[in-house]
């Protein structure tokens, strides 16, 4: 039996592995390879990181972890859990059943893309959902953003410390009366009727297609779409969930342990906040050391 199973091998996972291998405790990571953010060409905000290429610091992770001989990396899918605390089993897409004492859940979320032509295609270049991420290249252009909810007021006040050129898109949601007055006072402009397509020029811009009316040209478009996780392993385990403005998040305690003892998330999947790779690799990190330190004799 090993000591750990990390299903997700992304940053979250692999920060909790790096733990793992340095404390000597075998652990394996599951991953099929498909984080969240490798649509991004380039990952800003990382200390130390600043504007690689997601997959070129995923890639030197993977590296740096393959010095720990307890870090056992598997390229398979976790289908199945069963057991409880100091004996949980885990089957594979390969049809490998594994044993271990504590889980790590780090399998993350997957952006659930509206049905928009041209939205899906540039998503991560010229349609994206972080200022913190992306902001800086595109400061004081012309942005554009999606409302999806009241939340979005929030976005709004946020943006303006890149740019004062700012179109709002209802795309058939309801601005109340006195956020229309906000977003007036703040001369940013509403942009009615459905987006009913987005066409990409350059490397970034992007013409919004309405249905109501006239095209609309902004430099960047900032959109949030709903999210869910990228498995439902939580769910045929029953774990508990908090709802967030774009979708759900695992709910964890101040050690990152889930509602089931043994069970510990980590990254976007247990997220309720704002994602990043910073916010997944110190979570991932923390589940890696509560984990460790609740096997101790």
């Amino acid at each position: 039996m090993d000591h750990v199973i990390i299903i997700g091998g992304s940053f979250a996972g692999l920060a909790a592995a790096l733990q793992h291998g340095r404390a000597r405790r075998n652990v394996i990571v599951l991953d099929t390879g498909l984080q969240r953010n490798r649509f991004a060409g380039r990952s800003h905000g990382v200390l130390g990181h600043d504007d690689k290429r997601p997959s070129e610091i995923l890639a030197a992770a993977r590296q740096q972890l393959a010095r720990y001989p307890a870090i056992r990396m598997v390229n398979a899918r976790a289908d199945s859990i069963s057991g409880t605390i100091d004996n949980f089993s885990v089957l594979t897409s390969d049809g490998e059943t594994l044993s271990a004492r504590r889980l790590i859940l780090s399998y993350g979320v997957v952006d659930q893309m509206p049905e928009v032509p041209g939205f899906a295609e540039n998503w991560g270049t010229s349609v994206i959902p972080c200022p913190y991420c992306d902001g800086f290249e595109v400061a004081d252009q012309h942005w554009g953003l999606v409302w999806s909810s009241p939340q979005s007021m929030n976005q709004v006040r946020l943006f303006h410390d890149w740019t004062d050129n700012l179109t709002v898109f209802a795309d058939g949601h309801d601005i109340t009366p006195d956020m229309r007055a906000d977003l007036t006072g703040r001369q940013v402009p509403v942009v009615d009727g459905r987006i009913t397509g987005i066409a990409r020029h350059g490397s970034h811009g992007a013409t919004i297609k309405i249905d109501t009316g006239p095209d609309v040209a902004v430099d960047i478009l900032f959109a949030h779409p709903r999210t869910k996780p990228s498995a439902s392993l939580h769910e045929s385990l029953g774990l508990a969930t908090v709802n967030t403005p774009t979708g759900i998040a695992l709910k964890t305690d101040e050690r990152r342990e889930t509602s089931m003892p043994g069970i510990y998330a980590a990254g976007d999947l247990a997220n309720p906040g704002i994602p990043s790779v910073t916010t997944a690799t110190w979570q991932g990190a923390m589940a890696g050391i509560f984990a460790q330190q609740s096997m101790l004799g």
